[in-house]
């Protein structure tokens, strides 16, 4: 394990799929029942990690395209990803848990009283009602998702408008993911940003993925 220890900044923005939580077990779940439900066979849960990151409809593309089929049209993937929805809603924390030392890390940054937020990719809906399940929504001042805005990660808009909600400048703001969308976010916004070493990083070692620095445990933000 690596013992880098990252500086201490005015404000924090996390991912959440792949960061904060380890969500690709209900997603999985969820994708599965849709993939079923429209007549093709399961994903395991390796596929789902590294399809995670660029919102359900790519993923659900993702799935469908895996088993041999042709690109779905827009209305097909709509009616899929609606179906999708409905059924990761009602169970999306039967399996979904925190990463080791998120909570405790969190509690400490917060009772720092630095700023803390979350941009993801997820639905905004979506993200709000799994942190909250989860216990986690009483740390952030802000929560992003994919369709908060009309554009999303790796766009720099979502960054740019959490750290303007945040009133904090992005040089003082560290951005904490696990892919290359979140550093490529980071980058454009112009956020110092560290990756997290087992996150969704789509195949790409973390180490490959140009960020300031690669953690293994939340506990080295503190």
């Amino acid at each position: 394990m690596n013992t880098t220890k990252v500086p201490a900044y005015d404000a924090y923005l996390f991912d959440l799929d792949g960061t904060l939580i380890d969500t690709a077990p209900d997603l999985m779940h969820a994708l599965n029942e849709t993939l079923v439900h429209a007549g093709y066979g399961k994903v395991g849960i390796e596929l789902t990690r590294l399809w995670v990151g660029h919102g359900a409809k790519v993923m659900i593309a993702q799935a469908v395209k895996h088993q041999g089929e042709d690109e779905l049209n827009a209305a097909q993937l709509d009616g899929f990803f609606a179906y999708f929805l409905e059924r990761y809603s009602e169970h999306i924390a039967d399996e979904s848990l925190p990463y080791p030392g998120v909570v405790e890390s969190l509690e400490v940054l917060a009772g720092r009283t630095h700023k803390l937020g979350v941009v993801t990719n997820k639905m905004q809906g979506l993200s709000t009602q799994l942190l909250r399940e989860l216990d986690l929504y009483r740390f952030f001042n802000i929560v992003v998702g994919g369709d908060t805005l009309q554009v999303r990660k790796p766009e720099p808009q979502p960054i740019l408008y959490a750290c303007n909600e945040l009133v904090s400048i992005p040089a003082d703001t560290l951005f904490v993911g696990d892919s290359s969308t979140d550093v490529n976010a980071a980058r454009a916004a112009g956020c110092p940003v560290i990756c997290m070493r087992d996150g969704y990083n789509h195949n790409t070692p973390a180490t490959e993925l140009g960020a300031d620095h690669v953690i293994d445990s939340f506990c080295q933000l503190l």
